[in-house]
């Protein structure tokens, strides 16, 4: 079969298109056929080799796919062949082996997909199993009404915009142009702030009625994240999920001492905070899956690249142009 496998950390250009052989799957398990591929923001990490949870080199990398069951052990039960499927790596030891055109795994690590459900739409639910978590997981019984997401047009962003709508709740996206604003409010953000040209705290605040938002769900960190904590309301949460410009300032709590009266709070979050709660996981995993196949959530795909392709499709992505998920196609 071909693959996609890298043998040093680098660039895009490490990504090769390969043959491996394909896998025989054994009593348990189930060779499924990929339909879609999606991209995540982690196997870029995991290219560069600067991810935590690196596997061993060589590696295929890739954390979901979509597809068909072709083959099944003699002691699966639970999945049939011609089923559609959605893979997670997340279910898996090791995180990878979705950029092939077959994979082979547990049945019992694999979801089979409600009826009539889009495969392409599928391959993005990645995305949102981390949107779930930060909006109901990560919040711990918090209550809010009014959330800030910053890139909002992203992947997570949009699918967090889309679960936070159907919730009742009120969505502001922070978007790099006006391109992504008008992505954003048709995913379902009541507003749209372009923090390249627009005036950030003034249109929160006019957004909110003067109050400001109560959830900040931030990918970015850096050193400018403390400037989040003045958009928020009295007890209010910033929660941080990802490092796309760095680690924070080291004296990332000194803004909340500055405004003790507002009683602030802050929280880190990554989805390895379920590698040993799976069964949490899986729950999120299966709502996502009944809320997909009666159209509450649509995933946008950007475009679809073929998987020999797979260098392009990651230089696309780090380009930031990406506006819902980019899959690949084998």
């Amino acid at each position: 079969m071909k693959a996609i496998q890298f043998k040093q950390p680098g660039g895009p250009e490490v990504l090769e298109y390969v043959d491996v052989p394909t896998p025989t799957p054994g009593p348990r398990e189930v060779l499924v056929k990929a339909h879609s591929i999606g991209i995540c923001r982690p196997e870029i990490a995991v290219r560069k080799g600067t991810y935590a949870w690196m596997p061993p080199l060589p590696a295929i990398p890739g954390i979901e796919m979509s597809g068909i069951v072709i083959a099944a052990g003699n002691r699966v039960d639970a999945l049939k062949v011609g089923q559609a499927v959605f893979v997670s790596a997340r279910e898996f030891k090791t995180r990878g082996g979705c950029y092939a055109e077959y994979l082979a795994a547990d049945a019992s690590s694999i979801y089979p997909l409600p009826a009539g459900v889009d495969l392409e739409q599928a391959a993005a639910l990645s995305n949102y199993q981390v949107a779930y978590h930060l909006l109901y997981t990560a919040t711990r019984g918090f209550q809010y009404e009014w959330i800030l997401v910053p890139a909002a047009a992203g992947g997570i962003g949009s699918a967090i915009v889309q679960l936070a709508k159907a919730a009742g709740k009120r969505v502001i996206g922070m978007v790099s142009t006006s391109e992504k604003a008008d992505f954003a409010r048709r995913q379902g953000a009541e507003a749209a702030i372009n923090y390249k040209t627009g005036q950030i705290a003034a249109e929160i605040k006019a957004a909110t009625s003067g109050r400001g938002v109560d959830l900040i769900l931030d990918p970015v960190g850096g050193p400018g994240m403390a400037c989040l904590f003045d958009y928020l309301a009295h007890f209010g949460t910033l929660i941080l999920y990802g490092g796309l410009g760095g680690k924070p300032d080291p004296n990332i709590l000194d803004p909340m001492r500055k405004r003790p009266a507002r009683n602030l709070a802050f929280r880190t979050f990554t989805m390895h905070a379920f590698d040993d709660w799976p069964e949490m996981r899986a729950g999120a995993t299966h709502e996502l899956l009944r809320l997909l196949a009666e159209g509450v959530i649509r995933p946008a795909i950007y475009d679809r690249i073929p998987l020999s392709q797979a260098k392009r499709a990651h230089e696309i992505v780090e380009s930031g142009k990406v506006m819902g998920k980019l899959i690949m196609k084998p």
